[in-house]
């Protein structure tokens, strides 16, 4: 491996034009593309294999008219103190309302409130029900502001009107935030290299990288359907690992040159060691993403596989695009230096012993007390993911001061919880011999089970073998006796020969929970498993990638603990901006965020454990390869996690409610792994482990093929006196 990537890194170097002429060119490619062939993003998503979906999909097929999968949009009106809405001039202001909406593009159907006897009880309150004749994701902007604009003379005639639903979903343009990442990317890239040039040169290769990946994958929204999200977590992992890889080959090439080497025997250095450690590091984060078809979730699938692409071409552009640039850059890159800042060679070592060895000195001095306080404050942390609750994000989480959060809190209020999350429930009448009296013996059945406030009457299709109705709970969307209704109406007898399904959102939500949940255990089975053996065989070790994995369920419980605190609990709500929109985490956040965060774990214990692996292969004894290693490689391992965590954190004030959670996820993730696991805990362990960290059995060692990732048979090329490994190595 080493010696292939060597050999690679100086053809880039000295093809370093037309190298750099390919890469421009598929980005040009890629914009060309996004701009001509890209097509709308979807914000919905489909669950196969539920009773959820099983049930949409037979509405689609028998009763196309019930408009299943339409976007909907209810309007909520409210008369003044002491008003009814049934007072003459109320009435005449909603009447008026609806036959503007009912003009409105897109729209289907206008349920008349006063027709459909939706007024609440004290007749202060209503609402309409609009249906639309396209999905949310289609209803387009000069569809909603026919609405907002409709509204506005029954408001402007003293009645409170407002309106949510999916139909009313405003898809906002992804703010500027992103920016803060790169902005403290190129601070610390310009600390730890105390130059414009080299700091710029990992910065440009890494924005080329993440720029090829995001038009690549906006170019393919022309073609396929992808999620809305898709583009902006790819372009958010692609951008973090672009800079982390592009940052470790710089500084060992850095180190090089500082060493004595000519530019393009440096590079190739540079690219077969630390090439060999992201191309490994690149393999964990593509398993970890691309192991999400386990949960056989398509738009889950999506999003993992479209980030796995950016990491792939991540690893490219380090390889390749990066020692092209560093050969038209020469040594300049040791050149340029800011005054006041240290830069030099961040790998290599000074009069004064740096911060990096001096805590490696500390922990490995005092291992155990280190060990335990580090696991007992991330057990502390992690307590509150005891407490996790997950969901969808619906209305109710929207900005308080939004129109959907009004509408939400007016029906609640007028209505009862339960109206803002309706059951649909589908009677399969097929095979009953009575159709129209199996699906009122459903009816009368739903409506004597506890925590039921209305069910509507039966609606039939045109050929009478399917009926639908709509089921109001007592209790909210997400309460548990909402989700025991959805229970208890499954697992109901069948009525004269009918089957009866449940959908709608909370149905969904239910299930979606349910099958992630299923999943989690096969998903960690396969990508642990899988990047198990690659760190074995990277470190040629067992005790060292059991001690990763066991270092990555800390990272995972901390950071659940810390999500729930923030976006379930509340905490630091106001100081990250989602104040008044706290409630239960997005359903499939835990399983993206195990994969992402299990592959950037992974990405430092590769960097990291690589160089104190080349120290103790290369002779030194247990503890002093510990230090060694970890002098070497901490200053950057800490570049790099300051630049992810801000690139990270670059996406929590997201639109995207999954966007921001996961940006906020992995910010905190990547801190706690980088920092306590990595640079804190896993020193502690090696220094415990002594020689038997690298221990591997010796048949095992027989058949695992030598990566070479600390690139033992470079340094015998280039200095025949150094000795082989002895072949015991492994086993001692």
């Amino acid at each position: 491996m080493a010696t292939y990537l060597y050999r690679l890194g100086r053809f880039a170097f000295r093809r370093r034009r037309l190298v750099v002429f390919v890469w421009l060119g598929l980005l040009l490619a890629g914009i060309a593309g996004a701009a001509t062939l890209s097509g709308p993003t979807s914000n919905g998503f489909s669950i196969p294999g539920t009773e959820s979906q099983r049930a949409l999909d037979l509405l689609d097929e028998r009763f196309p008219q019930a408009g299943a999968d339409g976007a909907t949009a209810r309007i909520v009106f409210q008369a003044p103190p002491g008003g009814k809405l049934a007072d003459p001039a109320s009435t005449a202001l909603v009447k008026s309302t609806l036959d503007r909406i009912e003009s409105a593009p897109q729209v289907a159907k206008v349920v008349d409130p006063f027709a459909a006897k939706a007024i609440s009880a004290d007749g202060r309150t209503g609402y309409a029900q609009v249906s639309y004749d396209v999905t949310a994701q289609e209803v387009t902007p000069e569809a909603q502001e026919a609405v907002a604009d409709a509204v506005e003379p029954a408001r402007a005639g003293g009645l409170t009107v407002e309106f949510g639903g999916d139909a009313m979903q405003v898809q906002e343009p992804q703010s500027a935030t992103e920016v803060i990442g790169i902005g403290v990317a190129a601070v610390v890239l310009l600390i730890t290299f105390g130059s414009l040039v080299a700091a710029g040169l990992p910065l440009l290769s890494a924005i080329i990288g993440a720029g090829i990946g995001a038009t690549a994958i906006t170019a393919a929204t022309g073609f396929i359907d992808i999620g809305s999200g898709t583009p902006i977590l790819a372009v958010m992992i692609g951008l973090a690992v672009s800079i982390d890889y592009a940052l470790f080959i710089m500084s060992r090439y850095r180190h090089e040159l500082s060493s004595g080497l000519e530019p393009e025997e440096a590079v190739g250095r540079a690219v077969g060691t630390a090439g060999s450690a992201v191309v490994f590091a690149g393999l964990t984060v593509v398993i970890a993403l691309g192991g999400l078809f386990v949960v056989d979730i398509p738009f889950l699938t999506q999003m993992g596989l479209a980030a796995a692409f950016t990491v792939v071409i991540a690893v490219a552009i380090a390889l390749t695009l990066l020692p092209a640039v560093l050969g038209m850059a020469g040594r300049r890159v040791l050149g340029g230096k800011i005054p006041g800042l240290r830069g030099g060679d961040p790998e290599g070592e000074s009069k004064k012993p740096s911060a990096g060895r001096r805590w490696a000195g500390f922990v490995t001095r005092r291992p155990v007390a280190v060990l335990l306080v580090a696991v007992v404050g991330l057990g502390v942390v992690a307590i509150p993911a005891a407490s996790l609750e997950l969901g969808l994000p619906d209305d109710s989480t929207s900005a308080p001061d939004s129109t959907q959060r009004k509408a939400y809190e007016m029906l609640s209020d007028g209505f009862g919880p339960g109206f803002n999350g309706p059951l649909m429930i589908v009677v399969d009448a097929a095979g009953a011999a009575d159709p129209k009296g199996a699906a009122a013996a459903t009816a009368d059945a739903v409506r004597k089970l506890p925590d039921v406030a209305v069910v509507t009457p039966p609606s039939f299709n045109p050929q009478g073998d399917t009926a639908l109705l709509t089921v109001i709970p007592s209790s909210g969307p997400g309460t548990a006796e909402t989700k025991a209704l959805v229970g208890a109406i499954r697992d109901a007898p069948q009525l004269g020969g009918a089957e009866v399904s449940v959908t709608g959102a909370t149905a969904f939500n239910i299930d979606i929970s349910a099958k992630l949940s299923g999943a989690l255990l096969p998903y960690l089975s396969l990508i642990v498993g899988l990047a198990f053996l690659l760190l074995m065989l990277v470190f040629r070790s067992v005790l060292v990638p059991l001690k990763a994995t066991l270092g990555f369920l800390l990272t995972v419980a901390a950071t659940f603990g810390a999500v729930v605190a923030v976006f379930q609990w509340g905490w630091l709500a106001g100081l990250l901006g989602i104040e008044g929109q706290t409630g239960p985490i997005i359903s499939m956040l835990p399983v993206f965020l195990v994969g992402i965060v299990f592959g950037l774990a992974m990405d430092y214990q590769v960097f990291l454990v690589t160089r104190m692996r080349e120290e103790h292969v290369h002779g030194a004894a247990p503890t002093r390869a510990v230090v060694d290693g970890f002098s070497h490689s901490a200053r950057v391992v800490t570049a790099a996690a300051v630049i992810m965590v801000a690139v990270f954190s670059g996406f929590i004030l997201s639109s995207e409610t999954l966007v921001r959670e996961i940006g906020f996820g992995l910010a905190v993730a990547v801190a706690i792994d980088a920092f306590v696991v990595r640079m804190t805990i896993v020193p502690a362990v090696m220094t415990l482990l002594g020689r038997s960290a690298w221990w591997l059995p010796r048949w095992l060692d027989r058949l695992l093929p030598d990566v070479d990732v600390e690139g033992e048979k470079l340094r015998r090329t280039f200095d025949p006196e150094v000795p082989a490994r002895e072949p015991e190595l492994a086993s001692r």
